[in-house]
């Protein structure tokens, strides 16, 4: 399909400038053609060009760039494990490395150009190698949680058809008994010191491979990762990005959700399975030149992420909720973060208690964005942008978030509806190009000219979102609509709360009420529960709505998380409705 990209077109709350912000701080960037290549594109003067590869395209032009001595000296890729080892490449090294790798996985593994490789490794700067590597070789990345399970993986090798699966030796075992049922797995590479029947050594080959690789030209619309959903509403669907919606995006906005330069260092906490990983650690900070920090965090641990920035000049943090409200239970007035100026968090709404917390310890705002792995950001409070606590700020470039009903009507402000992507007449950069042998599902997700992203929210007079909740989270109580969010949001506001989840209960008068769960800040003690319950049942009536308040508690020890620490209100949900 013949793509243009007309800024007039794109209907953005955030003015467009420069591609790349480190071009106005270091002039002589214009030496390379990474600028002028692309400006042409960003003001809608030409269409997008027809072939688009992001290992040649951007981090071999930064490797030149840096030749040249017109990058700060700060490394491409900063990895440490906490226990002194520590890995740091440059540019140049990157790509030295990442063809050495491309060789592996092409000479020696026999894959070509449209081959898929799942690839399961926990924070090792192998994962961040063999990423590069696949797309110098045109082959498709499937990234996937390390705590995956035998079936878990059973389901992502039948599904994907991938005929290489790239591992360490905790998950090599669950691989191994399964692999027979998989028809289309060919090879096994294990990244490891030690070898392992019936696998090929990542780390022995590597050594011995050239650097002479010639990176394949890819069209812009050709695949490059596969991400699996996280399947909170049935299986995990595959969805598919291109070298277009990954790579290219962040070339034409400076503005998008980071606002980087080529001398910040940004740290994501994030598991490489998830897609913020590619975005927060790859793709978008390597398009701006920036330093990519990693820590290999076997375990999310106060004491480590709090050293870590304080001894380690990172810039720009990026974290799930959990990892502030964890931070913020600690005293954070013998640490001091010298360097840190722009904290994010996503992946669920941050409640505006931990944001005011964070602020008077550390003096640092939190800014939220909203996404899906579909489209990546869609909506940001941006550097600069007023911050209104408890919102996702407005919509991010390329995109007309919209609010919209079940006909796909656009609901004024202050209404609420479901959060909505404006794809037609044309589908924005950075949209997922489908859900792989699902075209049901691809079709299903539009709704009018808008792709639905299945959560409720308001909007604002000023353009700001509001999130309310999952379609399926949304309680309705004796005809009262009661969104969980803004009950967690009162409830932890108390100081005796260190984390809660509110679903809906059956309740034979008003069919559901509104249940949370509590989880108790580790410095309140209380004896008596139940006074400590109506408590805070009083306290949320005061807060909010009195309609809202929770009519059943439940003090619990922890609650279910996904690995990117997003609460499971579903698994909470059929536990009271009695389907587990």
């Amino acid at each position: 399909m013949k793509m243009l990209f007309k800024l007039r077109t794109l209907k953005s709350s955030w003015t467009l400038k420069s591609p790349c912000r480190a071009f106005h701080e270091h002039p002589g960037l214009r030496a390379s053609d990474l600028y002028s290549q692309y400006e042409s594109v960003r003001r809608g003067a030409q269409e997008m060009p027809k072939y688009f590869n992001f290992a040649s395209d951007v981090l071999d032009k930064w490797s030149e760039i840096e030749k040249a001595g017109k990058r700060p000296s700060n490394p491409a890729f900063w990895w440490v494990n906490g226990k002194g080892g520590e890995v740091k490449w440059s540019f140049e090294e990157l790509g030295f490395l990442s063809r050495k790798a491309a060789n592996v996985l092409t000479k020696v593994c026999g894959l070509q150009k449209g081959d898929r490789v799942i690839v399961i490794l926990p924070r090792v700067p192998e994962w961040w190698l063999v990423n590069v590597a696949c797309m110098r070789a045109g082959i498709v990345l499937i990234p996937g949680i390390s705590q995956l399970t035998a079936k878990d993986i059973l389901y992502r090798l039948q599904a994907s058809k991938a005929t290489c699966i790239i591992t360490n030796d905790t998950l090599a075992p669950a691989v191994d008994s399964v692999a027979s049922e998989c028809q289309f797995l060919k090879t096994k590479l294990i990244v490891s010191k030690g070898s392992r029947e019936g696998w090929l050594n990542f780390t022995e080959l590597f050594k011995n491979q050239s650097a002479d690789h010639s990176c394949v030209k890819t069209r812009i619309q050709d695949p490059v990762c596969i991400f699996f959903t996280s399947g909170t509403t049935g299986f995990p669907k595959m969805v598919e990005h291109s070298q277009s919606s990954l790579g290219f995006r962040p070339l034409l906005s400076e503005r998008y959700w980071l606002d980087l330069t080529a001398s910040d260092i940004i740290w994501s906490t994030a598991d490489t399975g998830w897609i913020v990983t590619s975005l927060a650690s790859l793709f978008d900070p390597w398009v701006f030149g920036s330093c990519i920090f990693v820590h290999h965090l076997p375990q999310i641990e106060s004491a480590t992420i709090l050293n870590t920035l304080s001894r380690h000049p990172v810039g720009t943090l990026v974290g799930a909720p959990t990892l502030f409200r964890m931070l913020v239970q600690n005293d954070l007035s013998s640490y001091k973060f010298m360097n840190l100026k722009h904290c994010v968090s996503g992946g669920e709404p941050l409640n505006p208690e931990v944001m005011e917390q964070w602020k008077s310890k550390t003096g640092l705002d939190i800014h939220e964005i909203y996404g899906q792995t579909e489209m990546g950001i869609i909506c940001s409070v941006f550097k600069g942008m007023k911050i209104k606590p408890g919102s996702m700020g407005k919509a991010a470039p390329f995109y007309d978030v919209q609010i919209v009903d079940k006909n796909a009507n656009i609901l004024p402000p202050g209404q609420e509806g479901e959060i909505a992507v404006r794809s037609k007449p044309i589908r924005p950069l950075g949209f997922f190009s489908k859900y792989v042998d699902n075209p049901k599902k691809t079709a299903a997700s539009e709704r009018g000219d808008f792709f639905v992203t299945g959560d409720k929210g308001t909007m604002d007079e000023d353009g700001y979102f509001w999130f309310i909740g999952r379609d399926d989270d949304i309680i309705i109580s004796s005809g009262y609509r009661i969104g969980p969010f803004e009950v967690e949001s009162a409830l932890i506001e108390h100081p005796a709360v260190a984390e809660t989840a509110v679903v809906s209960s059956p309740d034979p008068l008003r069919g559901e009420v509104v249940k949370a769960f509590v989880v108790l800040s580790s410095t309140f003690s209380c004896g008596d529960l139940k006074s400590l319950a109506h408590e805070l049942q009083e306290h949320v009536k005061k807060t909010t709505a009195p309609y809202k308040y929770p009519r059943k508690m439940e003090f619990v020890q922890q609650l279910p998380k996904t690995v990117t620490g997003k609460i499971k209100r579903n698994e909470l949900r059929d536990k009271e409705w009695g389907r587990m």
